[in-house]
């Protein structure tokens, strides 16, 4: 019997993916550069129940065990081992086959690779994926973009396959081709926020309020049953509750190095938030503070050169009740945040490609399965359904209530921070975005003022409409044509 889909690319991330759509009943061919991954997966189908997956000798024999029309599933690295798999696959596919990329890749490359393939009448679909290892075994989130009719022949498949909420499967169509990467890439950018968020609210419990690993691990648990409720809190509170099992003595969170390691869809994230000129800066913190956690022996040095605050107690006092609630809800806050600046980023790629994307189905789609699933996605979702069109999260009004019960706690818990001299980097920048974002007036008139200082870059006034350029001294002189001098802006 010809196989219902193909996996190419046998990491753990395949083997778990091809042995979750065997276990929805889908007959899988399985291939890999390395013939021993091959056997390993095929083995693994056996042990876990006799999966329908068969295995493959060359990229020939592969192709040749799938019914028509083709359906092919990569999961290898990005980049060149990308276009290399295609390469050899591509030449045994015929007209109406689909080829699709399941990993994490520059949007733009899946764009490029789609036009390559259009002469052979091969479709090609870029789908991210979130939900690591357990998610791909269990129930990912998947997020496909690419030609409606390769879609529609896919569907059947992964809408078994991506994990279940309450109103359906955690997947559907974002868009056209290169829109199902992007999401993704956006999806990877607010988690990078989300973990930064996290760890600055370990930092001030653990220096602060000097608290345990096991009291923090209670408290991560107990948020974990409130609105903060997430993956990211679970893990948190099972990491910081798991004892060393190497020495024996202590908790492994004490012996792993303060340097964050990344793949690259985090700063993908930020290059295209300035490309849409949209404000990420909680997403761009967390970024900044994976290079700086990378520069350990700088950081070694300068901590014996530079100071910090030698604050007391006495001198800034602490309730531990109080602050445990303020950083709760700052938090809370710091997350919508990240969500809202995320979702613009979104919303401002689809309007310039014309992608249409519905950014209440992607809400939908990262409730289940992916790394950023989280309770508060219910209200941001609902918020999409209300207003398909808001420029922004935080001008809906339920979700804007909900972040100004939290602005009190929040500002304290930043003050406090501050105070003791703990970087809160991602926090600051989330109670700063929305401090800037809820300002009719802002310091901007000055900067633009300055511009045309220096370069005659014009300005608006608040009185009269037009463009104007001021003589501000005796030595500037006419710029001539006022509306040429915007030329050139973004």
């Amino acid at each position: 019997m010809s196989c219902d889909i193909g996996l190419y690319g046998l990491a753990v991330m395949g083997q778990n993916f091809a042995l979750n759509m065997a276990s929805h009943g889908f007959k899988v061919c399985v291939g890999n550069r390395s013939p021993a991954k091959v056997e390993l997966t095929v083995n693994r189908a056996k042990d876990e129940g006799n999966l329908p997956i068969v295995g493959s000798s060359d990229p020939q024999d592969f192709v040749k065990q799938l019914s028509k029309p083709r359906k092919i599933i990569l999961l290898v690295m990005a980049g060149k081992p990308v276009d290399d798999t295609i390469a050899h696959l591509s030449q045994y596919l015929e007209e109406g086959d689909v080829i699709v990329d399941g990993g994490n890749e520059w949007f733009h490359n899946t764009i490029r690779r789609s036009k390559e393939l259009e002469p052979k009448g091969i479709h090609f679909l870029g789908m991210g994926i979130s939900g690591g290892e357990e998610g791909a075994r269990n129930g990912p989130s998947l997020m496909p973009g690419g030609p409606k009719v390769a879609y529609d022949m896919l569907e059947p498949i992964i809408t078994k396959c991506a994990a279940q909420v309450n109103d359906g499967p955690c997947t559907g169509y974002i868009g056209p081709v290169g829109s199902g990467n992007y999401v993704k890439m956006i999806h990877n950018g607010i988690e990078y926020g989300d973990m930064q968020l996290i760890a600055e609210v370990y930092d001030v419990m653990r220096h602060v309020l000097k608290l345990s690993n096991k009291e923090m691990a209670e408290i991560f648990e107990e948020w974990n049953k409130s609105p903060l409720n997430s993956y990211l809190i679970e893990i948190t509170a099972k990491i910081l509750a798991k004892e060393d099992d190497v020495t024996s003595s202590g908790y492994v969170i004490d012996y792993i190095l303060d340097k964050t390691g990344m793949k690259g869809t985090g700063r993908w994230t930020i290059q295209e938030a300035a490309e849409r000129s949209v404000a990420a800066p909680t997403m761009a913190a967390s970024l900044d503070m994976r290079y700086i956690s990378a520069r350990k022996d700088e950081r070694v040095k300068a901590s014996t050169l530079l100071k910090g605050p030698e604050m007391t107690a006495a001198e800034i006092p602490v309730h531990k009740g109080q602050l445990l609630d303020d950083l709760k809800w700052a938090l809370w806050a710091s997350k919508v945040c990240s969500y809202a600046q995320g979702l613009a980023t979104i919303k401002a790629a689809s309007d310039d490609f014309s992608w249409d994307i519905n950014l209440s189905d992607c809400c939908r789609m990262w409730k289940g399965g992916c790394i950023i699933r989280a309770q508060v996605l219910q209200k941001i979702q609902d918020a999409f359904g209300r207003d398909k069109n808001i420029p922004s999260l935080l001008l809906d009004p339920v979700i804007a209530a909900d972040l100004n019960n939290c602005t009190a706690g929040w500002r304290r818990a930043v003050v406090v921070a501050i105070g003791y001299g703990i970087s809160t980097p991602a926090l600051s920048a989330s109670l700063n975005y929305f401090d800037s974002y809820r300002r009719e007036s802002l310091p901007a008139n000055l900067t633009q003022a300055q511009r045309d200082f220096f370069g005659g870059h014009t300005f608006e006034r608040i009185d009269q409409q037009g463009v104007f350029h001021t003589a501000w001294t005796d030595a500037h002189k006419s710029i001539g044509d006022i509306n040429e001098r915007k030329a050139g802006e973004v």
